[in-house]
């Protein structure tokens, strides 16, 4: 009978506010205890609804009955010579993703995954090739920054935000798992919970067009746009889902993202360069000429090696000289250092993996193809 009631328990992670809200109000009690709840579980890192003193002993009582507030587990966590840390988590029953914490100065940056693989396949991301799993559920996704802002220690302090910006670059293409990214964005934006400010949490898509048009009606986030490739033709070969929505109609849906919000919009470009492939002066030339119709800036991203990938990262003069090139044509970029590489949590290395020798044994039977997205 007990594991009967344990498997019917609800878990409070996995609401959104306003699922919180309804569910208070079918329990005859008042919708604001939806925000006491996220004030406990998000901003204070509390997963015992028993030690939620602002609740009634009652209304404890009977949630403990009713409801559970489950976290994702972590099987291992590694942290790299540079301070980046990683953490391979378990989700469901057998799949593992991955998140990264980036330290710099004043800053960490959470990298946070959204699906179990990815099923656009971008052939110089080592997620793609591990297949494509699932979709993330909200208590998944949120549940990644509750566990890296718990590892700075409890109690939290509400008023010093360990973590100050979050990207949606971690495993998975954020889009094609649109509504629970778009909650757990919410609640990173909440001031009861993270409180990050807008412009500190950022959606990275290798180009969904008409999920980019669905966003700009719920968010204003910040939008980075993975385009790796100045034409049509090299991008179908680097990001197969280009074949669907090509160029110009992904940067005319950013545009009109862009338009949607109520300030000056400069959206970040980023464009992994790889020897020989992209990383050409001609290359940077037609991205100069691509980008004059989008506000932007690039971020320069030298490609990450990981098994099983015949690509090679450029040397450092030819990046250099990639940026110059775009520097002279008025565009501020970047080039992105690489961080965490020597534990495979550098940028297109995440894959669900315990250590560097042994992989996640689950891999997907049903690959998404990039023409049915």
């Amino acid at each position: 009978m007990n594991n009967e009631i344990a498997k019917s328990k609800i878990n409070l992670m996995a609401l959104s506010k306003k699922e919180l809200e309804d569910y208070f109000i079918s329990i005859q009690e008042k919708p604001f205890r939806a925000t006491q709840i996220i004030k406990w579980v998000h901003q204070r890192g509390v997963s015992d609804i028993s030690k939620m003193t602002d609740l009634s002993k009652n209304l404890r009582d009977k949630l403990n009955v009713t409801c559970e507030i489950k976290v994702p587990e972590v099987v291992f966590e590694q942290t790299s010579k540079d301070g980046t840390k990683k953490w391979v988590i378990k989700v469901g029953e057998k799949d593992l993703i991955e998140m990264v914490l980036i330290p710099e100065n004043n800053r960490s940056t959470l990298c946070v995954s959204s699906q179990v693989g990815c099923a656009v396949d971008c052939s110089f991301c080592a997620t793609g090739k591990q297949g494509f799993s699932r979709n993330l559920s909200l208590d998944e996704i949120i549940g990644q920054v509750w566990v890296a802002a718990n590892s700075f220690g409890l109690p939290r302090d509400p008023n010093s935000r360990h973590i100050t910006n979050v990207v949606m670059m971690g495993m998975g293409e954020p889009l094609l798992n649109f509504e629970p990214v778009v909650e757990a964005m919410n609640l990173m934006v909440d001031d009861n919970a993270y409180g990050l400010s807008k412009r500190k949490v950022t959606l990275s898509t290798s180009g969904i067009v008409p999920k980019i048009d669905e966003l700009s009606k719920v968010t204003d986030i910040a939008l980075t746009i993975s385009l790796h490739a100045p034409n049509d033709e090299l991008r179908n070969e680097l990001v197969p889902i280009n074949k669907k929505y090509p160029i110009q109609e992904l940067l005319d849906s950013v545009n009109r993202y862009v338009a949607s919000c109520n300030d000056k919009r400069v959206t970040t470009i980023e464009y992994i360069l790889i020897d020989g492939i992209n990383d050409g002066l001609d290359h940077a030339e037609q991205l100069s000429k691509l980008l004059e119709q989008l506000p932007s800036k690039i971020n320069l991203i030298p490609f990450n090696a990981f098994e099983g990938s015949n690509y090679l990262k450029p040397s450092g003069n030819r990046v250099k000289r990639f940026q110059r090139h775009l520097q002279d044509r008025g565009y501020v970029t970047t080039i992105r250092s690489t961080r965490g590489d020597d534990i495979m949590a550098a940028c297109g290395q995440l894959v669900g993996q315990v250590n560097d020798k042994t992989r996640r044994k689950e891999r997907s039977k049903n690959q998404i193809k990039t023409k049915a997205l």
